[in-house]
């Protein structure tokens, strides 16, 4: 027995199969890029505080997976009994996505007020109108994959990459889980890093297409909303829309139900579950699976970035759509309706009626928009899982 040699032969080995060895082996400059893309994400959830709830779960779980050899996403691999390959934690996080953004919606449900769009119910034309880049990105990706058909563009992708642009990263997960699996990792950080950007993406445009006069119009008080409507609401949206659209019941189903655990008084204990500790696991699991997935071999490709490109485009003219038809409603209403809580009408509730509110008191520090965008952004929630149901109808 030589000690030295076979010392010597251990270090070699473990220097050989450590995960820095695997950086210099094939592809392993792709998990370097990834890891880049992490740590870039973290710093956007910490040092800018982009949704850090979001962000930094699906940053460590892009991290995490793109190790070498952490095997945190490895599959169940079994021969007869025998176990070849244990499943990784966040692949067992990964096999649970169908439920997750159905668990969400409920969550958002129960933290929710509906109030301001029962008290204002012509604020849901606003709501559909900000699902007009939802539309566009379907029939963008779609010229795209006829152009590039290296891209493998199918109906089923092209709307999973059209509800990107209503800001709405659950339901982003659910259509493309039924409808383009394989790209649910791009899809997924799509539509949650442009919910994340909602403060940095949104406020240009709507400066741009609206005048200082019509971002210092005021609005007129909503009236109050008895504790029947905010009760009967959730029930008759949910049997008319589900009886219109059975697909949207995942969502619509889940997002009513927990509304009205909120609304009805006395389940508060369970309104505050949803709201607080199962979004707070939710979020966590799903984010962390959401992240995991994007490993490096199959997210770095020229699919992902037509599905990026897309995805901001689509979001940017959501917003737009918006504006322009809040301005429209500006000029029928002579001057009642302030256009930029139009922008309120992509999903991202209710961190886009905060930023309408925030670029109208830029102009007039005494103007408060908030509740009256909270009108459009929730019919923008029900409008893009109309908008999936529609999708998961003509092609699931």
């Amino acid at each position: 027995m030589n000690f030295l040699s076979d010392l010597g032969d251990m270090l070699v080995k473990f220097g050989v199969e450590s995960g820095f060895a695997q950086f210099f082996n094939g592809v392993g400059w792709k998990n370097l890029i990834m890891i880049g893309v992490a740590l870039v994400c973290l710093y956007l959830a910490i040092g800018k505080q982009y949704e850090p709830l979001l962000l930094v779960p699906i940053s460590i779980g892009m991290l995490l997976s793109n190790l070498p050899l952490s095997g945190m996403m490895n599959e169940l691999v079994k021969e007869g009994d025998t176990v070849i390959q244990e499943e990784g934690l966040l692949h067992v996080f990964y096999s649970l996505k169908g439920i997750f953004p159905s668990l969400i919606f409920m969550g958002v449900g129960a933290m929710t007020d509906f109030g301001p769009l029962i008290a204002n119910p012509k604020s849901i034309l606003l709501g559909a109108a900000a699902q007009m880049g939802i539309f566009f990105a379907f029939l963008g990706a779609i010229v795209l994959g006829l152009a590039f058909p290296s891209m493998n563009m199918t109906y089923g992708l092209a709307a999973s990459i059209g509800i990107i642009g209503g800001a709405d990263g659950p339901t982003a997960i659910l259509t493309t889980t039924k409808l383009a699996t394989d790209y649910l990792a791009p899809i997924a950080v799509a539509a949650y890093s442009y919910m994340a950007l909602v403060p940095v993406i949104q406020p240009p445009i709507m400066k741009a297409l609206t005048t200082k006069e019509e971002r210092c119009i005021k609005m007129e008080q909503l009236r109050p909303v008895s504790q029947r409507e905010k009760i009967l609401f959730p029930i008759v949206v949910s049997i008319l829309v589900i009886l219109i659209l059975p697909d949207t019941a995942p969502l619509i189903g889940m997002l009513m139900f927990g509304n009205l655990l909120k609304e009805c008084l006395v389940t508060k204990q369970l309104a505050e579950t949803a709201s607080n500790a199962l979004m707070y696991i939710i979020t966590i699991m799903l984010g962390t699976a959401v992240g995991a997935s994007a490993q490096a071999e199959t997210f770095l490709t020229f699919q992902t970035l037509g599905i990026l490109l897309l995805g901001v485009v689509a979001f940017m003219v959501s917003t737009a759509g918006g504006v322009l038809f809040g301005k429209i409603m500006c000029k029928a209403t002579h001057g009642k309706v302030n256009p930029l809580i139009g922008a309120a009408g992509v999903s991202a509730v209710p961190m886009a009626a905060r930023v309408a509110q925030k670029v109208g008191s830029q102009e007039d520090p005494t103007n408060f928009l908030l509740m009256h965008a909270m009108g459009p952004n929730v019919a923008g929630v029900i409008g893009s899982a109309i908008a999936a149901g529609v999708f998961l109808k003509f092609f699931g």
